[in-house]
């Protein structure tokens, strides 16, 4: 089977070329042999010898540019293809032709790629570490589960030991319970499925519901709790789940701060944000761990006998920076901490 010919650019201008050499002899024979005017025969030959020139120069121009732009093009592919920074040729930035579009679409076509490879890589990364901390957390739980459950189906036990045991198995499945819980809330509030409604509302409603949910364990360690807020304040912010926040960063106060200590909260209305201070007398936190303290399951080391799973302070940032507020920690170690909650005003 014969193979067909591809006319490339340059036989294709050589083939127009000679058609155009060829009717503008034909022409001018015809115009000698019309006129028998050698003066008019010689202008139109001239001027078809001058347009061929034209032609030839301007594909000549042309092949120029197209190899320049094919050039330039291959290498902005092979620095596609290696994953280096695209960079367009500082002679062409300010050219609107058509070379320079296409080139400029090119390079924010691979941004947009570069963007959305980086996007799924940090997704990788963020769904890995969720699921190697849910298994850290679940795994202790778990264990003490089915060793409860072996030891009563195995062992002759006691009433009152079988009593200690399903209390145990009570306590640690109370605790993957509210793992779970945590887990559901932090899953919708990162995902998007739900969205909070922010709308002008009392900040002091939104503090008194937080502060319920503590002062029961409040008064059994004896904490005495200062509140100093003004009730007419109104603030834009989600009441449930800002309630949630606060909830969770009392019941840090609460949890490390000593039997018979105080908890303060305070509320100040600034110009662009009102501030909210829970400040304690606990056991503070230490300079280098304060910029961990809001990551995902993080708990220091001093205060795992504590209950908790470590994921309040992690809720809680997330649902400030929601509605476009921020968390500002000051703590010294032995002397207690400061959590400063700053929402928009609006």
């Amino acid at each position: 089977m014969r193979r067909k010919k591809h006319l490339s650019i340059n036989h294709i201008c050589l083939f127009l070329g000679l058609v155009l050499l060829m009717a503008s002899s034909g022409i001018s024979i015809a115009v000698l042999w019309i006129t028998e005017n050698v003066a008019a025969t010689l202008c139109v030959l001239g001027f078809g010898l001058f347009a061929f020139g034209c032609g030839v120069l301007f594909v000549r121009i042309v092949r120029k540019k197209l190899v320049l732009f094919s050039d330039q093009l291959c290498e902005l592919l092979d620095e596609m293809m290696s994953g280096k920074e695209v960079l367009l040729p500082e002679e062409r930035q300010q050219e609107e032709g058509l070379f320079y579009k296409i080139h400029y679409r090119m390079k924010r076509l691979y941004e947009v790629m570069q963007e959305n490879r980086n996007h799924s890589a940090k997704e990788r990364e963020d769904l890995q570490e969720l699921i190697s901390d849910i298994s850290h957390q679940v795994k202790t739980p778990i264990a003490n589960l089915k060793m409860i459950n072996n030891t009563l189906l195995e062992q002759e036990v006691s009433a009152q030991k079988r009593q200690e045991f399903l209390t145990a198995q009570s306590s640690q499945l109370d605790k993957l319970d509210f793992l779970m819980q945590a887990m559901i809330k932090t899953s919708r509030l990162e995902t998007g499925v739900i969205s909070l409604e922010q709308k002008e509302q009392s900040i002091y409603e939104t503090l008194a519901a937080a502060l319920g949910g503590i002062f029961l364990n409040a008064e059994k360690k004896k904490i005495d709790v200062q509140v100093d807020c003004p009730e007419g304040l109104l603030v834009s912010h989600d009441r449930k789940w800002t309630t949630e926040a606060l909830f969770n960063i009392l019941d840090n106060a609460v949890k490390y701060t000593p039997a018979g200590g105080n908890i303060r909260v305070s509320v100040e209305c600034w110009e662009m944000y009102v501030k909210i201070d829970i400040t304690d007398n606990g056991i503070g936190i230490s300079e280098e761990h304060q910029g961990t303290i809001f990551k995902r399951f993080y708990r220091e080391d001093t205060v795992h006998d504590a209950e908790g799973i470590g994921i309040g302070l992690y809720l809680a940032r997330e649902i400030i920076s929601l509605q476009g507020g921020y968390i500002v920690v000051s703590s010294e170690q032995g002397k207690g901490s400061t959590f400063s909650v700053r929402l928009l005003r609006k």
